[in-house]
């Protein structure tokens, strides 16, 4: 299959979970198609501007230690092929794969609705994460700045936030994340996965270079914003001998703490992971999955709750002996951050803060 420079993932196959029409350019002309008509235009970039009812997600998972998040925008431009937020995109009629990348969608009024749920009654304070599902600082923040936004109430309410980003445009918002900081109201999140690179490019290819990515990590500490790094996703046979050189470096830029995250491959992920491996590494793209499927019970991906963050297999075993023993050479241990959440106090719908 032919690459599109710049993105992440080799086709654009709609989801077959919903029955959603397929089309398929057919014909003669298409084997000459470049000779007749020149070059295919790049692949451009789309924003719809959503006005969304509500914009906090609640969820009883006990695979995650949150239980409410936001995304400020659907898609994510960073292309990364490994994004277990593709299949979300089936849900607006379009391809987890190059639409992901391409037609995103940004929620204008996040602040206002976050202003609304934190003005009720019955809300009761927990940290919210950011960056769970697509990048809170990918490309198009720096022209909707609705992070910054969203940022800017928690630190007016007293509100804990943990972020997490692959991109070094979080500088761009050390002020308030300084002040947050200050009163234990904030974490961040680094998610680096290689140091190559020409193979983060080829990965995830919008995304800060990894020298930026632990630039950022180490200016981060340097204000006093607790940031460590998130080794993820740890790719079998492609990225898992970097993994002792990842904490090095996370400890060499001042990291709190080092954690990882195996590869998951749910729902459309899989056949777009597998045809990336086609193109870009098929001289081990069978041991790549031989491998994932030892760890997820024979199985592309294992999605059960409990298990789908806890690989079982000698080599997955292997991964967790690497790394705590890297940790300990490096002094670094697990990220765990107190975000105070005494400090909260609900701000009328009107944007007052309450006196009570």
């Amino acid at each position: 299959m032919e690459h599109v420079k710049g993105r992440g993932s080799v086709s654009n196959q709609v989801s077959a979970r919903f029955g959603l029409a397929r089309h398929e350019a057919d014909g003669d002309w298409c084997d000459a198609r470049t000779d007749i008509d020149g070059p295919l235009p790049p692949l451009r970039t789309t924003v719809t501007e959503l006005r969304p009812k509500s914009i906090v997600s609640f969820n009883k998972s006990p695979d995650i230690p949150f239980d409410r998040s936001i995304n400020a925008y659907n898609g994510c431009e960073h292309g990364c092929i490994y994004c277990f937020a593709r299949p979300s995109h089936a849900y607006h009629d379009l391809s987890p794969g190059l639409d992901f990348e391409t037609r995103l969608f940004a929620k204008l009024d996040a602040a206002r609705l976050l202003r609304e749920t934190l003005a009720r009654r019955n809300y009761r304070v927990a940290p919210i994460a950011m960056g769970t599902n697509t990048d809170p600082y990918q490309p198009i923040e720096q022209r909707y700045r609705i992070t910054r936004e969203i940022l800017e109430l928690c630190l007016e309410v007293g509100h804990p936030v943990s972020l997490v980003t692959k991109s070094d445009r979080i500088l761009a918002d050390s002020d308030v994340l300084a002040e947050m900081a200050r009163r234990d109201l904030v974490s961040v999140g680094i998610s680096v996965t290689s140091l190559d690179p020409r193979l983060s490019r080829r990965l995830e290819p919008r995304t800060a270079s990894p020298a930026k990515r632990f630039a950022a990590l180490e200016a981060l500490n340097a204000q006093a914003i607790p940031a460590h790094a998130m080794i993820a996703p740890v790719i079998p046979a492609i990225t898992d001998h970097e993994l002792e050189s990842l904490v090095e470096a996370a400890a060499k830029a001042g990291s709190r703490g080092a954690m990882w995250i195996m590869l998951r491959l749910p729902l459309e992920v899989a056949p777009l992971f597998r045809e990336w491996l086609e193109t870009h590494f098929p001289d081990r793209a069978g041991k790549v999955m031989a491998i994932i499927r030892e760890m997820r019970g024979g199985r592309d991906n294992d999605p059960r709750f409990g298990e789908r963050f806890r690989p079982q297999s000698p080599w997955a075993d292997l991964v967790r002996s690497r790394f705590r023993l890297a940790m300990k050479r490096h002094g670094l241990g697990p990220p765990g951050v107190h975000l105070d959440c005494s400090q909260f106090r609900a701000p009328s719908p009107d944007g007052q803060l309450s006196l009570l």
